[in-house]
């Protein structure tokens, strides 16, 4: 008996389940992703995200307070319209940060560190070059973008200079933005945290300092903020030069091959088209408000500031959502190709627990006290409390719902199966929000922007269950599976 289970042990079937017993064994003793208690990883990897994140929204939102009380809300919206140049910088970020995050992550759980490291220097390279390309495409066509985005006469004079200081700034705001997530990914979300916050503390110091110390106006706004992604910038690098475990400044590692180009974008495509995606929808939502405002009794700028003062204060809510996004993602990536199916999905479902227990209680804020929080911008202008009291009701009626999709799209891109976290970014912003914004100010004007975002939440929230019941099911069975090959193996090696 026991020469007949030798025989069976020894076929190529059972050969490749002891090769992932020995390599399981082998990562759990050294890497806490595979043993470490998942909500206190979720916390740990999530905790630092969070925070550098809702210090940067804070710093963005800085910005529009401190314009709010010392430009106006002409200054505001200014800002709003400017904001797609940063969005789109974001989009680049996540395209090659998440991407060569992701493959890292995915590469370590294999075991492979050589391919880690080539990854993470194309990476790098890449958050170089498409910094660079998008501050001089910027530069180059200023006005007409500003016009595109939605800037009318009255705006463009601050919104001008305002981008023109801030477009400099692009190659430091991605490398910076990017490199945070190879750093996590390396394993040190705390200077992750560090780089991020560095830049937004210079800049919260520095906006009332340059605006009303030295009385630049909105130009000393802009200057604060490049400064700060500056100095971001120099602390990744620092880290990647001095700290880094995986990433490696050799010569070989920063020579670009287009399949790891591939592999990086491959993932990380479904974060940059969701930022796409978003400001796409942002783009087109400043020219209805502009258009539709100009037909109402608040006029064409009034809406616009609205617009960009509520963004920001949505920034603080999701930035909490993406930051235990990102702080899932070396988790589930990592034990996915580890092949801890049921890590996998303890992580997911501890992690969507945590974010819709806090989207209740912000939700009742927006909902019960709009004009309060709307007061911190300092705008005298009553109409701005009126439309913007509304605004934040009914645009953000579905607020609850919104973790579910920004957690779901992250966790496909994160296992790997990027296409479908594409589809779950894309999902609310073009397929839905996009068309119904049309439709309904068509029908209604102005009120049918308001009432276009709980209804596209609504139908992104039944898309993404139907995808993630169907994919944690799979991944449930793969848990079973290899559950009942590892006991097998252990009864046969008994």
């Amino acid at each position: 008996m026991q020469s007949f289970l030798q025989s069976i042990v020894q076929t190529p079937a059972h050969q490749g389940v002891q090769v992932f017993m020995n390599k399981t064994k082998a990562m759990t003793g050294a890497n806490p992703l595979a043993t470490e208690k998942i909500s206190h990883l979720i916390i740990r990897y999530s905790l630092p995200a969070i925070i550098s994140g809702l210090v940067s929204a804070i710093y963005n939102m800085v910005d529009q307070i401190f314009l709010g009380w010392g430009v106006g809300d002409l200054g505001m919206a200014a800002t709003n319209v400017a904001f797609p140049f940063t969005t789109i910088c974001m989009a680049m970020a996540l395209l090659f940060g998440i991407g060569g995050a992701s493959n890292m992550s995915l590469s370590l759980g294999r075991g492979d560190k050589e391919r880690s490291r080539n990854i993470a220097g194309n990476t790098l390279l890449l958050l170089l070059m498409s910094g660079s390309l998008l501050a001089f495409v910027s530069l180059s066509f200023l006005e007409p973008l500003l016009t595109l985005f939605g800037a009318t006469g009255p705006i463009m004079p601050y919104a001008k200079p305002y981008t023109l200081i801030t477009a400099i700034g692009m190659p430091f705001l991605i490398f910076s933005m990017g490199a945070s997530h190879l750093i996590r990914a390396d394993g040190n979300p705390t200077f992750a945290m560090i780089t991020v916050l560095s830049g937004a503390l210079f800049n919260i110091v520095a906006d009332p300092l340059f605006l009303f110390g030295l009385g630049m106006g909105i130009e000393g706004i802009a200057l604060a903020t490049t400064l700060g992604q500056m100095l971001s910038s120099g602390l990744a690098l620092y880290y990647f030069l001095r700290k880094a475990k995986v990433v490696s400044f050799k010569k070989r590692y920063f020579r670009l091959k287009a399949s790891l180009i591939k592999a990086i974008a491959f993932i990380g495509a479904a974060a940059c088209f969701n930022q796409l995606a978003m400001t796409v929808v942002q783009i087109v939502l400043n020219n209805l408000m502009t258009y539709y405002g100009g037909l109402s009794s608040y006029g064409s700028e009034l809406p616009l500031a609205v617009v960009g003062a509520v963004s920001k204060i949505s920034m603080l809510f999701m930035v909490v959502i993406i930051g235990v996004a990102q702080g899932s993602q070396p988790i589930i990536g990592f034990n996915y190709g580890a092949g801890n199916y049921g890590r996998v999905i303890e992580t997911y479902k501890k992690a969507l627990t945590g974010v819709i227990l806090y989207a209740i209680p912000v939700f009742l804020s927006f909902q019960l006290f709009p004009s309060q929080i709307l007061s911190i911008f300092g705008s005298g202008n009553e109409a701005f409390y009126e439309f913007g009291s509304r605004y934040m009701r009914i645009y953000l009626m579905m607020l609850i719902l919104i973790p579910v999709q920004g957690l779901t799209s992250n966790f496909f891109t994160a296992i790997g199966k990027s296409f479908r976290g594409l589809l779950m970014s894309l999902s609310r912003q073009i397929l839905f929000l996009l068309p119904l914004l049309f439709l309904f100010t068509s029908q209604w004007g102005l009120d049918g922007i308001l009432y276009s975002a709980p209804i596209a939440d609504m139908a992104s929230f039944i898309v993404t269950l139907v995808f993630i019941t169907r994919e944690l099911k799979v991944i449930f069975r793969m848990s079973n599976r290899s559950a009942t090959q590892v006991a097998y193996m252990a009864s046969i090696n008994e």
